[in-house]
């Protein structure tokens, strides 16, 4: 009866350590000038795919420039991924420990745990790195956290995206899955570190809307093209003058009085990271956030093999675990 008991035992807590370790990823750094500094990426949205992106950058981060990186998940505790669970982040302990940020949300409504330690985050002066519609990060939260909303009119005008990112979500500008954009760079910011190594950007996902505040460094405008080949020619309309900004930087200080170093770009579906130049501008975002010199030529080759699922509702691989984008597993 003894040895029943304990086998029992030791079975419920490796189901229970197993549960834990897939339910996120844990990318540990190998030698790099990161210096295992903690980064924690947050994949959740329902339709930019966010769940392949953020494992993508997780491995470049952690193999190729030594940063610790752990990725969270829209999932439930079987690790199954739920794009559209709005609800759901797993592992938010791991904000606790974040030296940054690097997030991929739209219109989450995390529990008051999970928001009280994003909220902790955030008022630690942690910097940001925010793709594509984290500038909508959150909706419908209610009470002490309603002001994150995107749509937030009260305290926040425009919730954590316009009062922290620098905008919220206003409109597609672009044609949306038929106009593409190329990436200008802004005459101000030729010599800016940021675009070390970046050379012209093409995203399938098309040109936002974006009026950055005036403390924001534009560092790329969106050109909206004809299609969504990269060789398209821009319209010849109104939409191209001006050009939206796409990419910034700006300094925020926080109501805690720390300042927030935060890089917002408006591109960011999985399939535009599938641009080596687009991963290297998110490299370089990660190393100009923690102050780190930002390499000639940031290395951004994919660790392992992904063909990014094209963004959509409703077009996520069906079926997929956390564990599915493991170091050593390929989505193809």
């Amino acid at each position: 009866m003894k040895t029943r008991i304990l086998l029992t035992s030791f079975a419920f807590t490796a189901i229970s350590t197993a549960t834990a370790q897939t339910t996120f990823l844990h990318f540990p750094a190998k030698e790099g000038p990161g210096k295992g500094k903690k980064v924690v990426l947050l994949a959740g949205d329902e339709e930019y795919r966010s769940e392949e992106a953020m494992p993508m950058l997780g491995k470049i981060l952690s193999q190729y420039h030594g940063f610790d990186c752990t990725v969270l998940f829209s999932a439930d505790e079987q690790g199954n991924i739920k794009p559209g669970g709005g609800a759901l982040l797993t592992n938010p302990a791991a904000l606790d420990s974040a030296e940054l940020i690097v997030m991929s949300l739209r219109f989450r409504h995390w529990d008051d745990a999970a928001m009280k330690k994003f909220d902790s985050t955030y008022r630690r002066g942690v910097p940001f790195v925010a793709l594509r519609t984290s500038t909508h990060a959150f909706a419908g939260l209610k009470g002490e956290f309603a002001h994150y909303n995107f749509d937030s009119g009260k305290t926040w005008t425009g919730g954590f995206g316009k009062q922290v990112l620098g905008e919220t979500w206003v409109a597609h500008h672009g044609g949306h899955k038929s106009e593409g954009t190329r990436t200008i760079v802004e005459p101000s910011a030729k010599e800016n570190p940021l675009l070390r190594g970046v050379e012209t950007i093409f995203g399938e996902s098309d040109v936002y809307t974006a009026k950055p505040p005036a403390d924001a460094t534009i560092l790329l405008r969106g050109e909206v093209t004809e299609t969504l080949d990269s060789k398209s020619p821009g319209v010849k309309n109104k939409k191209n003058d001006p050009m939206q900004a796409v990419a910034w930087t700006r300094l925020h200080k926080n109501e805690d009085g720390k300042t927030n170093r935060v890089f917002t770009t408006t591109l960011g579906a999985a399939s535009d990271l599938d641009d080596e130049n687009h991963r290297r501008l998110v490299v370089n975002a990660v190393f100009w956030g923690l102050e780190l010199e930002i390499p000639a030529k940031a290395k951004a080759d994919l660790v392992d093999p992904i063909t990014p699922t094209m963004y959509g509702f409703n077009s996520e691989r069906k079926g997929i675990k956390v564990e599915d984008n493991a170091m050593g597993k390929s989505l193809k």
